[in-house]
């Protein structure tokens, strides 16, 4: 059975709830008055130096587009108020210029500047939706993943899941842990694609877990559970004309009692093992095919045996941490950042994992990140 270590170690963290919440970012009224009137300036400057004060303050007519890309309506308005007032005033009193251009000029500011006031406007409506949207998937996502860490009779589970926020919304990385009778599974998998039809199918992947989990003997077993889950979901999906997808997976079993686990690869990184020093990849050249494919194939899914001593830890994650980029687009090492972190608790290399990767990409983050810790219980290896 689970045990409560929730409230305890975030405590001992010092960690918060989550805030769904998304604020929509506009510049400050400051910076957009600063910027506003540098603008002028230079325009008005260049245009007296040049003597093509009237032809210059025509550049000024754009400006209010470049405002709606980026602040409020309000915002929007006050710049495309004020590069109205600018362009009046050699409308009414300079007269070097025909006064049609001139004309023709201000109706041109007055017209972009309205434009520019409705497409700020509507910018805003749009984000405000797709913010809604993002912070409810995201809600949803949290629902559906249980809070780490989580301990059973022969593991400890530690780890972090941080969802790439974007246009596409969050993306599909699940996990889970069930202690049952015949010892502790774990699941990490990787839906393909992101947004809310992925986590529809997160959400059914979780739920056979959790269900056969406790229903199948044979890790095997389990993943052909999880085999068939997908597969009715992308039967539905096809009913709703919407495209199908395959899910990364990696399923563990850990035994009661006995020093070997079993790993079953559905076309997911393989797990490190991490003991007495060493960083050894196991389960790698077993792997089968990603969850929902297995029609394409002729092999059955088969399960993989290592050892996994007492006090030794798996190293579980997806491709958001394999495949981080660095600005010279170099991946991630992380067999070699590892190598530094054997002795260390499920915990804290979850933690400096996830710290040194945001220092590899400069604090970039290009993709959903889930990595989990799986610590071995003493008795385990008896």
């Amino acid at each position: 059975m689970f045990r409560p270590l929730r409230a305890a170690m975030s405590s001992a963290r010092g960690e918060t709830d989550h805030d769904d919440s998304i604020a929509i970012r506009t510049p400050a009224n400051r910076d957009v008055v600063l910027a506003t009137l540098a603008t002028t300036a230079v325009v008005v400057v260049f245009g007296l130096l040049t003597g093509t004060a009237v032809l210059l303050l025509g550049l000024l007519v754009f400006l209010p587009a470049f405002a709606a890309g980026l602040c409020s309506p309000g915002q929007t308005a006050l710049v495309s108020a004020w590069v109205g007032l600018v362009v009046v005033e050699p409308v009414i009193f300079q007269h070097g210029e025909r006064i049609l251009d001139r004309v023709i000029l201000l109706l041109f500011a007055v017209s972009f500047g309205a434009l520019a006031v409705f497409g700020a406007r509507m910018r805003i409506v749009r984000e405000d939706a797709l913010v809604r949207l993002r912070s409810t998937a995201a809600a949803m996502q949290r629902q559906i993943l249980r809070p780490l860490p989580l301990l059973t009779d022969d593991v400890l589970v530690d780890g972090v899941y941080e969802p790439l926020q974007e246009d596409k919304l969050v993306g599909g990385d699940i996990y889970d842990v069930a202690a049952t009778p015949w010892g502790t599974r774990v699941l990490i998998g990787d839906v393909q694609g992101k947004g809310l039809a992925a986590i529809g199918m997160a959400i059914d992947v979780v739920g056979a877990f959790r269900e056969a989990a406790h229903r199948e003997p044979t890790v095997t077993a389990l993943v052909d559970a999880l085999e068939a889950a997908v597969v009715r979901h992308n039967d539905y999906a096809g009913q709703r004309g919407e495209p199908e997808r395959f899910v990364t997976a990696l399923v563990l079993g850990v035994d009661a009692g006995t020093a070997d686990t079993q790993v079953v690869g559905c076309g997911h990184i393989p797990p490190y093992l991490l003991h007495q020093g060493a960083v050894t990849v196991v389960g790698a050249g077993d792997e089968h095919v990603p969850l929902g494919l297995a029609a394409l194939v002729d092999e059955p899914r088969t399960v993989a045996w290592f050892a996994f001593p007492a006090g030794a830890t798996l190293l579980l994650c997806t491709d958001g941490l394999t495949e981080a980029r660095s600005r010279e687009g170099a991946f991630y090492p992380l067999e070699e950042r590892l190598g530094g972190r054997v002795d260390i608790t499920a915990g804290r290399l979850v933690g400096s994992l996830v710290d040194d990767v945001r220092d590899f990409t400069a604090g970039v983050q290009q993709d959903d990140l889930a990595v989990l810790a799986v610590r071995r219980a003493p008795h385990g290896a008896e």
